[in-house]
């Protein structure tokens, strides 16, 4: 599933404009045939990173295999946001990235969640390019 989500995932323009960094945790249930329901994010950066990632999440219905003998098993996937380095000389990312850091507004619980029986996947790592 690495694959599919470095295939899949669309960084947004919203996203390149800001240089936002940072990390996204969600917590999904499939079912048996694949299917995935109860899309939870448990922690984000910023709210930005968020929308192109649920929807790869979205296209990645019904390609969740689960262990045998469940009805459903919950998965947290993390995924992380960062981008290229510019070569040397290219000027305000160091202030975009300031900027975006001093604005940014993390979204997370402020309450225990419970976890249930989940699987803990490997994080993707997004990396995406600044226009020069």
């Amino acid at each position: 599933m690495t694959r599919f989500f470095k295939d899949s995932l669309i960084v947004s323009p919203q996203i390149i404009q800001k240089k936002a960094t940072g990390l996204v945790i969600f917590k999904f249930t499939a079912d048996v045939k694949g299917g995935i329901s109860k899309i939870i994010i448990y922690y984000a950066d910023d709210a930005v990173l968020v929308p192109p990632l649920i929807e790869a999440l979205k296209k990645s219905n019904h390609k969740w295999i689960i262990p045998d003998k469940e009805k459903f098993n919950d998965f947290i996937l993390p995924f992380s946001y960062s981008f290229n380095p510019p070569p040397p000389g290219v000027k305000g990312v160091q202030k975009a990235v300031y900027d975006f850091n001093q604005a940014k507004k993390p979204i997370f619980s402020t309450d225990q969640v419970p976890l249930d029986l989940a699987t803990l996947l490997p994080a993707i790592m997004v990396t995406y390019d600044i226009p020069q």
